[in-house]
């Protein structure tokens, strides 16, 4: 086949972005450090008495003193309704529902419901990690960044675009974002807030334990109207009400 060694230039419209937000919030950081210090430690605590037993089980005393806690990390329990998180989680609530309206949804007819909201913190031996997921059933994802650096573990989104997968070409330098870049990585300072659709493939990077890696992790769906109003006046009125921005 002969190829045209011109170059012409063409009308280029650029379709089916993937919007990824991010913004600097560093007024919510020492409290939310503070208000997710005790989570973090409750699940230390039940990490001795549950998982780390289990390993010690498997492994024998002889090997776990060798690994103790390594590739390990530690989720809270939920955080809606933590007094010191308020003002965070209005944030996010009302920042994922017009997100949702930015990129043209009907909104007046759902409203955004919380199925997430929790903190985590890697080992501090190293190896904290998570493999390339989604959270299904869900339409805005993302972070808040408590405690990272440089030198910490960082999150990877992959292209979401199936088809774009199966037909990938080698790309000639993979450390520059063109916009058929497989995967990005991103580094993040504390303080920081980001956005994703929840469709959106996302990692963790392996964390070496050389400084504390923490952040908050939330995930939020949009409700129809008509099932909440389904409800209104039963007893899982109440319980929407806890949970719902």
């Amino acid at each position: 086949m002969t190829v045209s060694v011109q170059r012409e230039r063409m009308l280029t419209n650029y379709v089916f972005e993937t919007p990824l937000y991010s913004i600097y919030k560093p007024q919510w950081l020492d409290s939310a450090i503070k208000a997710t210090d005790r989570f973090i430690d409750l699940s230390y605590e039940r990490a001795k008495k549950e998982s780390l037993v289990e390993r010690q089980k498997f492994l024998g005393k002889e090997n776990f003193e060798k690994v103790k806690d390594h590739g390990m990390s530690y989720h809270s329990t939920p955080l809606n309704g933590v007094p010191e998180l308020r003002e965070l989680e209005t944030y996010i609530g009302h920042t994922s529902h017009n997100l949702l309206d930015e990129w043209g949804y009907d909104m007046s007819q759902y409203t955004m419901h919380w199925t997430e909201f929790w903190v985590q913190e890697f080992s501090k031996n190293g190896g904290g990690h998570h493999d390339t997921h989604v959270h299904w059933d869900n339409h805005i994802s993302g972070f808040y960044f408590l405690k990272c650096s440089d030198v910490t573990s960082r999150p990877v989104f992959h292209d979401p675009r199936h088809g774009a997968m199966m037909t990938k070409l080698p790309l000639k330098d993979k450390d520059k974002k063109s916009i058929m870049s497989d995967k990005l990585y991103y580094s993040f300072k504390p303080g920081t807030l980001v956005f994703f659709p929840a469709y959106v493939p996302h990692q963790f990077t392996v964390d070496d334990g050389i400084e504390p890696f923490r952040f908050i992790h939330f995930n939020l769906q949009a409700v129809r109207n008509m099932i909440l109003k389904h409800y209104r006046g039963n007893k899982w009125n109440q319980i929407l009400k806890k949970i719902i921005t």
